[in-house]
């Protein structure tokens, strides 16, 4: 196989509005558009409010790899600045097209922590006419666990969610009430400066030794562990109180890899559900492929190969120390939270 087959990045017809909003017919016949610039990817939803959720209009996603190679300078760099516009021309021209009423664009980790994010930005609002504001880690879990409330099971008490991006890996616990009419409640949130770009920059991410990703999985536990030893979860897990949900790539990726699917399948994967036991076993196989070989599987591409493992070893960590045994997937997240509070602020 010389290249993957074309991904279905396509989002899924419509998504549930995880409360209740008074007045919520007053948004329809808006539209509305949700960025996320994240460390290594690009994506715009844009979307028109329909029932409680709403319908997506537009999408797009690019691997931009902005934060490439951030970690050892402390700045952006000229192509990794280039290819990042570049893709955000295009979400304009989107915007544009669909004749937005209402939008927020908002970047992560690599924005927070580039020394000359300030000029990046500005020349996106010069080049683009996109006005993109840096949120801060809480305000990004925030966003990820509203975006993936439809998903979580309301007859157990308690989540753990956790979002592997590129530059940072967020963990959040989390009050799950039983009337999906409410909102989950945020009870406490770790956000480490860990992700997979960032470990792919420091161990390599082409030619990945066992011991490399031990290296990688014991660096992850030794960042979790205080946050995964505080009070009460350990009860909550044997209770079977505490659910599990993964909103990133690594989690999608094995997704598709473990139901074999023939290209990446939106459809398909968000919302399915992986045992422990089914992430260790498309963990190991990974790790014994070469790049290559990566490279050509069809749920994993040139641009995701050198990444994979780093997130692999992340999510081993996790998994080691929240023993729940099953994940639910989750491909939604930041951009489902804004399009959510953009269109239940409209509606009142």
């Amino acid at each position: 196989m010389d290249k993957p087959a074309p991904a279905d990045l396509s989002p899924a017809p419509a998504f549930a509005r995880g409360a209740a909003a008074s007045g919520w017919a007053a948004a329809e016949g808006a539209t509305y558009a949700a960025l996320d610039l994240g460390t290594n990817n690009c994506r715009l939803l844009v979307a028109r409010a329909e029932g409680r959720g709403f319908r997506v209009v537009d999408a797009f996603s690019r691997i931009v790899r902005l934060g490439e190679g951030l970690a050892a300078s402390g700045v952006l760099s000229a192509a990794a600045m280039a290819r990042t516009i570049e893709a955000l021309r295009i979400c304009a021209g989107k915007i544009a097209q669909r004749r937005v009423t209402r939008a927020r664009y908002v970047a992560t980790e690599a924005c927070r922590r580039a020394a000359n994010c300030a000029e990046f930005l500005e020349r996106v609002r010069a080049e683009t006419g996109l006005a993109i504001e840096i949120i801060g880690s809480d305000e990004e879990a925030r966003l990820m666990v509203a975006g993936c409330a439809p998903l979580l099971d309301r007859r157990v008490a308690h989540a753990m969610a956790f979002d592997i991006g590129g530059g940072s890996t967020e963990v959040v616990s989390i009050k799950v009430p039983c009337d999906d009419r409410l909102p989950p409640l945020v009870e406490d949130l770790l956000s480490l400066p860990h992700g997979v770009v960032t470990l792919a920059d420091r161990y390599g991410g082409r030619e990945v030794s066992r011991a490399t990703y031990d290296a990688m999985v014991a660096e992850m536990l030794d960042a979790f562990r205080p946050f995964a030893e505080r009070p009460g979860l350990g009860a909550r897990i044997a209770r079977g109180e505490l659910q599990m949900l993964g909103s990133s790539g690594t989690v999608t990726t094995l997704a598709g890899i473990h139901l074999d699917l023939p290209r990446y399948n939106r459809s398909q994967v968000d919302g399915s559900a992986l045992t422990f036991e089914q992430v260790r076993r498309v963990s190991a196989r990974l790790a014994a492929l070469g790049y290559a070989a990566r490279a050509a599987h069809p749920c994993i591409g040139s641009e995701r190969a050198d990444l994979v493992l780093a997130g692999c070893a992340i999510l081993e960590a996790i998994c080691r120390l929240w023993p729940v045994g099953r994940l639910r997937v989750a491909d939604r997240g930041i951009r489902e939270g804004i399009l959510l509070g953009l269109i239940g602020d409209g509606a009142s």
